[in-house]
């Protein structure tokens, strides 16, 4: 009997023990789908990704409109962001560097010596859990979380993150973006990184797509895309997007394409419409409104020989991103507004996309 309790209490110890320390294990990485009449999302944990958006066309054939891959594997070998949530801080900070409260900050570079997306390993590179899947009902919902620790790619404080993607009637898709400061004050700025594609991810570049930006003002870069800390209009400018126009009808008066943040005119930290995108082929239209004050608007510029879903090789130009934002490099402009967040105060962003059809 004393061998039966002795070898009862080992197994106990070692599976309290495996509960404790090994919580995380049970966490994998997988794929999960919501679907709410005509819109189907799948998404994968892994940077809390969006894989893929399927929706009819015009004459009622589904396609997926964002690019992705096959295979989860894909994702964690990706060096695009396509579709993940960048952070602490989304897009570039200049120098990898900024000065908080009278202490000085190095961060980690990995673009030349700035920082782009958060880091060499920032949140679109890790395993995020999933805290809720909720797959009927009147708004399916999946709720991603990430607890940041203290000094990650040179950060300070440690930080809890949720993203909660949910569908609604209508096709609708909302993300929500929450962050809290649990210890010091720190820079957050969330972005989500899907590249999209109206007429389907694989039927080419997206240059004949039309784009409408409610935005007057952008911010100037240098020549490490870098913001000056200047507003500039948009007037005169191939930039100018305040009436619809398509991608390519002023690209090639760009170096590369488009990679710039518009500042979002009325914003007010309230939902407003910053964009509107329409594939006439296809039919698709897609709306978008955020409570943030940028939105950078990419063309896929850099993406070169990327095999994707089924094999298909995406190319320059192949999407375009709308990653709503608070301004780049805020934390070295004081007249930008603060992406600082202290304890008790907490970080919230909301992206609303809508989805329709033009004849």
């Amino acid at each position: 009997m004393a061998k039966v309790s002795l070898l009862l209490f080992s197994l106990f110890i070692i599976v309290a023990s495996a509960i404790i320390n090994g919580s995380e294990a049970v966490e994998k990485v997988g794929i999960y789908e919501l679907k709410k009449g005509d819109l189907s999302v799948k998404f994968t944990n892994w940077g809390a990704t969006i894989v893929s958006v399927f929706l009819p066309d015009k004459y009622g054939k589904m396609g997926d409109i964002v690019l992705g891959y096959d295979s989860v594997n894909d994702y964690k070998n990706d060096t695009s962001y396509i579709g993940s949530v960048v952070g602490r801080v989304a897009n570039r900070i200049g120098g990898a560097q900024f000065t908080l409260n009278g202490a000085h900050y190095k961060l980690i570079p990995n673009e030349g010596k700035n920082m782009l997306h958060g880091g060499p390993v920032g949140f679109s590179d890790v395993m995020w859990k999933v805290n809720k899947y909720k797959k009927d009902g009147y708004a399916p919902s999946i709720v991603f979380a990430y607890d940041s620790y203290d000094g990650e790619e040179g950060f300070p404080g440690a930080l809890r993150v949720t993203v909660t993607y949910t569908l609604y009637p209508g096709n609708r898709l909302t993300v929500r973006m929450k962050a809290k400061a649990l210890n010091k004050a720190t820079p957050v700025n969330l972005a989500q990184h899907t590249y999209w594609n109206l007429g389907n991810h694989n039927s080419g570049d997206i240059l004949s797509e039309q784009v409408q930006i409610f935005a007057s003002h952008y911010t100037p870069v240098d020549s490490q895309l870098i913001p000056t800390g200047k507003f500039a209009t948009v007037k005169g400018t191939p930039y100018d997007f305040l009436k619809p126009h398509t991608v390519g009808s002023r690209i090639n008066k760009l170096e590369n394409g488009y990679d710039i943040n518009y500042v979002i005119d009325g914003a007010d930290g309230k939902l407003k419409k910053a964009a509107v995108v329409k594939d006439k082929k296809s039919g698709r239209v897609m709306e978008l409104f955020t409570n943030q004050a940028g939105v950078q608007f990419y063309t896929a510029n850099f993406l070169k020989d990327v095999r994707g879903k089924g094999g298909y090789v995406y190319e320059s130009h192949g999407a375009l991103c709308l990653e709503t934002q608070a301004f780049p490099d805020s934390v070295n402009h004081p007249n930008f507004p603060s992406v600082i967040v202290y304890p008790g105060k907490e970080y919230k962003h909301v992206m609303a996309f809508k989805f329709s059809f033009s004849s």
